[in-house]
């Protein structure tokens, strides 16, 4: 876990995640930032993780080394009013006023689970990423896209719902960095491959972990 809140000096605008975020259901890899010039980015649990409350025990998972632009939401289940009435209104979520069980509450929305983002991923300004949702490695979502449904790792989705612009690379080359996965690397080690990592030299990483 990072103990250091910001990764460069006199940059407050830029936290690793981890180091600021304390809900134990929200898991946040090494490295990964969030950036944020109209607030606080310290703030993140409560400006950007929404409907996110304990009676659903729910997880937002973020891996290691992503980058989340400023205004990015994650949207979670009581957000969801339910599909499966007659009405979308929230009757179990106002019992009182209707003479329901308290316990019934969670009938008021639909629970899609968890959200869960992969490693070295990139999501864009203001998008927002609804409950249910999984974002593979190395993926990228483009600014104010509304993702829906799961995304294929180095995909580039975008758009409202966000569709498939393109694969960051061809298949074999996915399957490579897949295996690879050099996030979890020693930091040392990351150092040492840094080059390659930065100019797209596959050929001269390491063919394992």
């Amino acid at each position: 876990m990072m103990k250091k809140i910001y990764p460069r000096m006199g940059d407050t605008q830029t936290v690793y995640l981890n180091a600021v975020v304390k809900d134990p259901s929200i898991e946040i890899g090494d490295y990964t930032i969030y950036n944020d010039f109209v607030s606080d980015p310290c703030l993140f649990e409560r400006n950007n993780v929404l409907y996110h409350y304990p009676i659903n025990h729910e997880r937002l998972v973020i891996g290691k080394f992503c980058s989340i632009a400023c205004g990015t939401k994650f949207l979670f289940n009581c957000a969801n009013h339910t599909l499966k009435s007659l009405s979308t209104y929230t009757f179990p979520l106002f019992y009182e006023d209707w003479n329901l069980e308290k316990s019934d509450v969670a009938f008021a929305w639909d629970n899609k689970g968890d959200i869960i983002i992969g490693n070295d991923v990139w999501i864009g300004y203001e998008a927002v990423i609804m409950a249910g949702v999984h974002i593979g490695n190395g993926a990228i979502i483009a600014a104010r896209a509304v993702v829906t449904k799961d995304v294929a790792p180095y995909t580039i989705v975008g758009g409202t719902p966000a569709k498939e612009i393109r694969k960051r690379f061809s298949a074999d080359v996915i399957e490579r960095l897949q295996a690879l996965a050099w996030w979890d690397w020693s930091a040392d080690k990351i150092r040492q491959y840094l080059p390659c990592l930065m100019n797209g030299n596959l050929d001269e990483l390491p063919a394992n972990k």
